[in-house]
């Protein structure tokens, strides 16, 4: 059964494609098969597994808007076992053309239904806003990965984050789910640091992932040469973190089937 997870925060500069990214990769390092989604017109998670946009090729853009096949669209990576589904330029006029669309916030969970099954994990890198792309992710998820930083007004931007996610729950009838909220951009020799996290963990309590990224400057520099961290620099304190959070998500889905059967 595939698992979909949306990796959102309204918050700019928390590590959101970051943890998308190398998450992903992670997941498949453990041999199951992952989709990596990117919804954010910047193309970010596009370019950081080395995909470059092409001549004819298509994205994200072209599957909601002009209905193509997702199987034609999804591009295999260096990382085996991870795909993408690219994004480009063009992702920034879907909140426009999807407007008048009937069911407009379930174009990507109608578009990913054909693909359950296929894929163990997909990962949607969310847009650092609540718009009709972050609301297609959140309704298409089954669950939501909030990555935030230990920074001054962490709780404040979470707080509203929980919101929208309580009115997508109460208004479309979206059981969406919280996978984990994840700590990120960890500098453990600051106060401010340590003190936001006590009260993250204090405030949420089991919704807040044992696993904890740290600052790493190779973490930072994967990107710049279309990798993930696995790949640019797998002895790294930023890899080890992210084999560390994908064996936490795998052990939360052994927990959930556990449960199910019985």
């Amino acid at each position: 059964m595939t698992r979909i997870l949306a990796v959102t925060n309204q918050k700019g500069g928390v590590g959101k494609t970051t943890t998308a990214v190398n998450l992903a990769a992670a997941l498949a390092a453990n041999d199951v098969n992952v989709l990596l989604i990117d919804c954010d017109s910047q193309g970010n998670a596009t370019s950081g597994v080395g995909i470059q946009k092409t001549e004819g090729m298509h994205t994200l853009y072209d599957v909601l808007i002009d209905g193509k096949d997702l199987t034609n669209a999804i591009q295999h990576t260096e990382m085996e076992g991870l795909d993408i589904l690219p994004a480009d330029k063009n992702l920034i006029g879907v909140n426009l053309e999807l407007t008048n669309a009937a069911d407009r916030e379930s174009v990507l969970r109608q578009r990913l239904h054909g693909l359950r099954g296929k894929y163990h994990f997909i990962i949607i890198d969310c847009p650092p806003a609540l718009d009709l792309l972050t609301l297609n992710a959140l309704m298409a998820a089954d669950a939501v990965l909030v990555p935030i930083q230990c920074e001054f007004f962490a709780l404040e931007g979470i707080s509203s984050l929980m919101d929208t996610i309580d009115r997508v729950r109460e208004s479309f009838g979206h059981p969406l789910q919280i996978e984990g909220i994840l700590l990120t951009m960890y500098d453990e020799r600051t106060n401010l640091a340590r003190q936001v996290a006590a009260d993250l963990r204090e405030f949420f309590q089991n919704e807040v992932l044992r696993t904890v990224i740290p600052r790493n400057i190779r973490l930072a520099e994967a990107p710049s040469h279309g990798k993930p961290i696995l790949l640019y620099d797998p002895g790294s304190k930023g890899s080890e973190a992210y084999i560390q959070l994908a064996k936490e998500i795998l052990t939360h889905e052994q927990t959930r089937s556990a449960q199910s059967a019985r």
